[in-house]
């Protein structure tokens, strides 16, 4: 897939650039399905947040940038649903925006309704990803973003990028994640990963890594 994994939505005019460059086509002309699944999971979830990200009006800019369709794609119910009927959803959407929440419980919920195995197939989606969005493309989240626990334990994510995130760097409603806190999580990680601000957004396509940033971002333990 061609990724677009944001800290916290399109929050500059150039993670805006780099959406629509994924796209290779306005917005405006481009269908889009939402996944509110991630906010419903963690100690700290509350049925409000999947509200306002489905509705555009959460403080993360996903689905009220002007798409020509947003529908809604909800893990826990794929399910009991069609598999045809909803793998057809997926393939005719230009776009999977990807909420935020919970990386662990998102990274579980794809793997059991079937969409972590399909989007090996889907070439031309983008996929945008919003802090545990982004967080679930990765191999692990590390120790200090485990809040929901899987069945079999660990912070194994899914893998699809060889790096890891930490999220929300310098933020004020995150006061703990600060430059220090990434070092030391990135060290116990110990492979790639990227501690990242608001506004920051990393693009991956074809295996190449962008960094599109408008802030703050470092890169620890880089591939040798």
């Amino acid at each position: 897939m061609k990724l677009l994994l944001t800290d916290s939505g399109i929050k500059n005019a150039s993670i805006l650039a780099a959406l629509v460059d994924l796209l290779g086509k306005p917005i405006a002309e481009s269908s889009a399905l939402c996944i509110p699944t991630a906010g419903y999971g963690g100690p700290y979830a509350d049925p409000g947040g999947p509200w306002r990200f489905i509705s555009g009006r959460s403080p993360s800019p996903m689905t009220e940038l002007g798409w020509k369709s947003v529908g809604v794609l909800e893990l826990t119910a794929l399910p009991s649903v069609d598999e045809a009927l909803w793998v057809s959803w997926v393939q005719e959407a230009d776009v999977l925006l990807v909420n935020g929440g919970d990386p662990l419980y998102l990274s579980h919920w794809m793997r059991e309704s079937g969409l972590a195995d399909l989007l090996p197939s889907l070439p031309d989606t983008v996929y945008v990803g919003l802090s545990a969005g982004s967080m679930v493309m990765t191999p692990r989240v590390g120790a200090d973003f485990v809040g929901w626990k899987p069945p079999g334990g660990g912070d194994s994510t899914l893998g699809v990028v060889d790096f890891s995130i930490f999220p929300h760097l310098g933020h004020p409603a995150c006061p703990e994640n600060t430059m220090a806190a990434a070092e030391r999580w990135a060290a116990a990680i110990a492979s790639p990963a990227y501690a990242m601000d608001e506004q920051t957004a990393i693009k991956v396509t074809d295996g190449t890594i962008e960094v599109v940033s408008e802030g703050q971002w470092k890169l620890f333990n880089p591939a040798s």
